[in-house]
């Protein structure tokens, strides 16, 4: 079993910065992708960031320029930078990650953090 502690997000205001962290743990040969997905009320889980285990970013167009995706892959942990955030980036914010747990036969597994709110408000 593969657990996702995330921690940081709550209240900040628009054009300050916050950070996200997630630490992975468990059963874990390797992680492939690791990234932040949100979900904002009302509306259907979207891609934050994503980054592969040779460091390859991919951004969603709204958060370009405003993000940073970086993780550490001795410790398991990714991590999300966010910039100058809006009011639209109010969600809730989930860690993900793909994880071989079994070398032979390759086996992957999809996680997910339980979800930390981050709120956006002046």
């Amino acid at each position: 079993q593969v657990q996702l502690v995330e921690s940081g997000g709550g209240l900040v205001q628009p054009g300050g910065s916050l950070r996200l962290s997630c630490a992975a743990s468990g059963r874990i040969f390797r992680i492939n992708d690791m990234g932040w997905y949100r979900q904002a009320p009302g509306k259907e889980r979207e891609v934050v960031a994503t980054i592969t285990s040779a460091g390859v970013t991919n951004y969603a167009d709204s958060v370009k320029g405003r993000c940073t995706v970086s993780r550490n892959n001795a410790k398991n942990t990714v991590d999300l930078q966010m910039n100058s955030p809006k009011p639209e980036d109010t969600a809730v914010y989930y860690c993900y990650a793909n994880v071989v747990v079994s070398p032979w036969p390759l086996r992957t597994n999809d996680y997910w953090g339980q979800g930390t709110q981050v709120t956006v408000s002046s």
